[in-house]
Parts: structure tokens; C-alpha cells; sequence
């Protein structure tokens, strides 16, 4: 899948829990979200990115949630 694709799509879930009044919810929510209704390809793919600094437009909430959650069991 195009990572840039993968980032807007991540993007966007970001835009939705950015409104959430605490940000530990809302950066829990962003990463249960992909957790959850991502594959694992495009979750590692997204990650690999991320991790290869490739993922310049990903928004910072998004960045902070993946990170902070990133160990967390996968399904």
C-alpha cells in the first residue's frame, strides 16, 4: 500500500480524536483505532515509516499516539 496514503488515512483518524477534551484518550483512541480496523501490513508499513523518518506529514498527535502505543498487543 503507498505510505502516503497510509498517512492520510492515519491523519485523518487523528483529526477525529484531536477533539477529545483529555489527550490521553484521545491518543489512546487513535492507536486502538488502527489496532483494531488496520491489517498488520499496513499497520507495519505505517511504523516502518515512521520510523525510517518517511512519514514527514503525519501529524503529531498521530506520531506521539504510535509511539506510545506502539507495544501494545496487536490483533
Amino acid at each position: 500500500m503507498d505510505t502516503a496514503n497510509l498517512i492520510r488515512m492515519a491523519n485523518r483518524i487523528g483529526d477525529f480524536f484531536a477533539a477529545m477534551p483529555e489527550r490521553e484518550e484521545a491518543l489512546h483512541g487513535i492507536a486502538e483505532h488502527i489496532r483494531k480496523f488496520w491489517e498488520p501490513r499496513m499497520r507495519r508499513e505505517l511504523l516502518a515509516a515512521m520510523d525510517a523518518d518517511e512519514a514527514g506529514a503525519l501529524q503529531d498527535i498521530v506520531r506521539e499516539a504510535l509511539a506510545t502505543h506502539r507495544d501494545a498487543p496487536t490483533a
